[in-house]
């Protein structure tokens, strides 16, 4: 067994120069495609409800497309053992253009949510083949340069969403941004014959599709997604519960499953296990992004515009953090930047949690900035090594592009879970905007400092210390 650490770095001239460009490209575009995609529906939705009507359906538009993609990002080594990585692209980037075209086209808001579940489940393989194809693709040495370069493209596609989106509903042409989208995907699908390889060497299509570990999986997530749109607290509590059960289920049937969603190696002795919940706690604290702009509105008056610029500190922060830490190699530094991106994920959070008042003036709102770029950054400086931990951490090597397929499903699960827990914590401190905000920052301060322990067990200091 590899240990996750045991892991050396090429050069990002390397990565973004000759033969590895255009694989590069690819990864990275795939990823930047779902990431603008989200952010970009948000900010012209209000637009486009106003033209089809549906406003009760405003919640579900994200709600729809993240059932969908957690479900495709299960599905993501089969389909790509069964085609390839080429054809594994090709069939993700032509589900997300279809999604996008019924999303441009939809005359309602009930045709725009099937364009945003189709949209969901094209997103959700380019997220997991983002990762797993790191593998079949691309030199070890360059694994860590390019994990941090897919991650990096949730940073592009922070500001680049709501700017596309931004700027065609003010116009009143909100059809018109899933157009431009349309054209950037197929740009991407231009380049995959060329820069990624037919097969690779560990392809098969005789493996089954855990039937019974995705149903778990897809309801736990469902449950917890209708949680994070309700209002009632003690609903939203039994569902998240439920769902809850739903997940420990999923693990033990994983478990006994012979072909399970997860890698065999996450119930072993390896580090592999450990390596997942340092990316949940990581993930989890990201979601206090989805509350950020409400709070700089109404704790500090900012506009729409520059409330949303404020959300998107964390994910500034995560881009700018990832980018050098992807030149550390040695297990030593390596494990220092990884149980210290918990530690600056924490310290950022209770920094903004410190400077929150009502009516907050413009030295409180650079306070909320440098917290949250900082809790970013301890995020960005750790998720490029998780990433390779995770490719490395398995008892065989043909296991690797499950491992790295199966970071984007955690991910999005986690996600799911973290945006349902803001929704709670948002409503015990209702009708307090300042209470609401001091109970989302400071449990997922706490969060943070789970994950601090949780990553000493990712990455042990010796080969001795490896649970």
């Amino acid at each position: 067994m590899h240990s996750p650490t045991d892991v050396s770095a090429g050069t990002w001239r390397q990565l973004l120069s000759g033969r590895h460009l255009g694989t590069a490209t690819v990864l990275a575009g795939g990823v930047a495609l779902y990431a603008t995609n989200v952010y970009l529906t948000t900010s012209l939705l209000p637009t486009a409800i106003d033209d089809i009507g549906g406003q009760r359906y405003y919640a579900w538009t994200a709600t729809v497309f993240l059932i969908a993609s957690v479900i495709s990002s299960m599905l993501v080594t089969r389909i790509l053992g069964a085609k390839g990585p080429r054809g594994a692209y090709l069939i993700a980037l032509a589900i997300f253009a279809i999604g996008t075209i019924v999303c441009a086209l939809s005359p309602t808001m009930e045709m725009l949510l099937v364009g945003r579940a189709v949209q969901g489940a094209g997103g959700g393989l380019l997220a997991g083949l983002g990762y797993a194809v790191i593998n079949a693709a691309l030199p070890k040495q360059l694994w860590t340069r390019a994990s941090a370069l897919v991650s990096a493209m949730w940073g592009v596609g922070t500001f680049a969403g709501p700017a596309i989106g931004g700027v065609f509903a003010q116009f009143g042409a909100w059809r018109w941004a899933f157009g431009v989208l349309l054209v950037a995907t197929i740009a991407v699908a231009a380049l995959v014959p060329s820069a990624l390889p037919a097969h690779t060497a560990g392809s098969t299509t005789s493996r089954p599709v855990p039937i019974l570990s995705l149903a778990l999986l897809t309801a736990a997530a469902l449950l917890v997604s209708v949680a994070g749109i309700l209002s009632n607290l003690a609903v939203t509590a039994t569902l998240v519960l439920a769902a809850v059960i739903l997940l420990i289920a999923f693990v033990a049937a994983d478990r006994r499953a012979s072909h399970g969603v997860l890698p065999p190696s996450t119930f072993t002795a390896s580090s592999l296990k450990w390596v997942y919940l340092t990316i949940v706690a990581l993930a989890l604290s990201s979601t206090v992004e989805t509350f950020i702009p409400l709070f700089g509105q109404l704790l500090a008056g900012m506009t729409p515009l520059a409330a949303g610029f404020l959300g998107a500190a964390l994910a500034l922060g995560w881009t700018l953090g990832e980018i050098p830490s992807a030149s550390a190699t040695s297990p030593r530094a390596v494990r220092t930047i990884v149980v210290g991106g918990p530690v600056l994920v924490a310290f950022g959070l209770a920094l903004t949690a410190a400077f929150l008042t009502d009516q907050a003036g413009a030295g409180a709102i650079a306070a909320w900035i440098v917290g949250l770029v900082i809790a970013g950054a301890g995020i960005g400086i750790a998720w490029p090594h998780l990433a390779v931990g995770a490719m490395n951490s398995v008892s065989e090597p043909g296991e690797g592009a499950k491992a790295a397929a199966a970071i984007n499903t955690v991910q999005l699960i986690a996600n799911a879970f973290g945006a349902a827990l803001a929704g709670v914590l948002v409503n015990l401190g209702a009708p307090s905007t300042l209470r609401s905000a001091q109970f989302l920052l400071i449990t997922f301060a706490v969060v943070a400092c789970i994950g601090v322990a949780i990553a000493a067990r990712a990455f042990p200091s010796s080969r001795g210390d490896q649970p």
